[in-house]
């Protein structure tokens, strides 16, 4: 069985992320517009404390942004941009990988991510977007579960994640650190 089968098939495979509109953001595929705004993110420690620990340097923003667009072709399901719906700026990134972190429960089962801007934490962008993206999941994916990580201690993502009707599973330390693995099932 392919892994992209075991992910879950998507019923209209998609090469590029199709766009999704919320009340205050719009779900779309990256472009070279993004790139400072997108460095600039993963320049910010506070953005990076939970997620990979350190700034990136932009080499290696710009790299992950470039890879991140590639698992729509591949795939059928990725990640997007979250932009703020009235000016169509970048204020965070998220939706659905499958990144072979070789963590046992998230083998054969997408998994979740988000990350936004250290300026717009709090409004409630990051729920607001994921909804969209499970949403687009449980309409066009097979999937039974989809599944997401969450470095210890940090709280609003755990926050996020029990709005989502994450649920915890387990732990891991396969990165290096304490990881929590949670897991919802389709249709939340």
């Amino acid at each position: 069985m392919t892994a992209r089968a075991r992910l879950g098939t998507s019923r209209r495979m998609s090469t590029i992320a199709p766009v999704i509109e919320t009340a205050r953001l719009r779900l779309r595929p990256g472009r070279l517009a993004d790139k400072d705004t997108h460095i600039a993110m993963w320049a910010d420690a506070r953005v990076t404390r939970f997620i990979g620990g350190e700034p990136r340097a932009p080499d290696v923003s710009w790299g992950k942004f470039l890879s991140s667009a590639g698992l729509w072709p591949v795939m059928g399901f990725g990640y997007w941009v979250f932009a703020d719906r009235a000016s169509d700026a970048l204020i965070g990134m998220g939706g659905l990988s499958y990144f072979c972190r070789g963590i046992a429960e998230l083998e054969g089962v997408p998994e979740a991510g988000w990350a936004f801007d250290a300026d717009h934490w709090g409004a409630g962008y990051a729920t607001e977007a994921m909804t969209a993206v499970l949403g687009w999941a449980d309409a066009n994916l097979d999937a039974k579960h989809v599944r997401c990580i969450i470095d210890r201690g940090h709280a609003a993502s755990e926050r996020v994640a029990a709005k989502l009707g994450f649920r915890h599973i387990g732990d891991t330390d396969a990165l290096g650190h304490v990881t929590a693995i949670y897991s919802r099932p389709r249709g939340g």
